[in-house]
């Protein structure tokens, strides 16, 4: 069994390294410190298992799995996150996602969750399943950002993140045009007129870190 490890930071790789070590399966585990660098090796390798942070240098997890589902390219991806806000979740899953766990999980329900994964089913842990619940029942009370497509809703992460609308664009590979069109209509959907006020939001939803 091949398995991809991708976070930016190193202490987080090890331990995982450790974990997965358990599994007599695993063959070998190959890493990746930044998004660019994880999705050349998904686009050119076949894992078992992809475990993705939701937060790297360059693109993010949730970038990484629009650009796959894109290009129609498969895998089982565990996306490892430190927001427990619901609406992360449920567009990693729409994206593609087998699984979503935050990074603050003991090993023992990180390793369940791999299995899980593995074994072809979704994994969520229970307490951020039981608020993914909650947000379906109440969908008349969507928080301003649950209006926005997946790419508005990637465009909207970049921009509270500081990203220029040419960052944004070469990151993205679109024009720099399109990048600002989405930006009128994430304004205009969420009732804001700058930049400050995106981020403001993007914080207080725990959005970004």
């Amino acid at each position: 069994m091949k398995v991809l490890i991708a976070d930016d930071h190193a202490i987080v790789r090890e331990g995982l390294k450790m974990l997965l070590k358990r599994l007599d399966s695993v063959s070998s585990i190959d890493e990746a410190s930044t998004g660019f660098e994880a999705l050349y090796k998904l686009e050119n390798n076949d894992y078992s298992i992809a475990i993705i942070d939701i937060s790297m240098p360059g693109i993010s997890g949730i970038d990484i799995l629009k650009t796959l589902k894109d290009k129609n390219i498969k895998g089982k991806f565990l996306i490892l996150s430190v927001h427990r806000q619901e609406q992360y979740a449920l567009r990693a899953f729409k994206l593609g996602a087998s699984g979503y766990i935050c990074k603050d999980t003991v090993y023992d329900e990180l390793l369940h969750a791999i299995k899980t994964v593995l074994s072809g089913r979704k994994y969520v842990s229970p307490i951020l399943a039981e608020k993914i619940v909650l947000t379906k029942q109440h969908a008349d009370n969507d928080a301003l950002h649950q209006k926005l497509s997946e790419r508005e809703f990637q465009v909207m992460t970049m921009l509270a993140r500081g990203y220029s609308v040419k960052e944004i664009a070469a990151l993205l590979f679109i024009s720099d045009k399109t990048v600002s069109t989405h930006r009128m209509r994430i304004l205009d959907k969420m009732g804001m007129k700058k930049n400050a006020e995106l981020i403001t939001y993007a914080l207080k939803n725990d959005l970004i870190e």
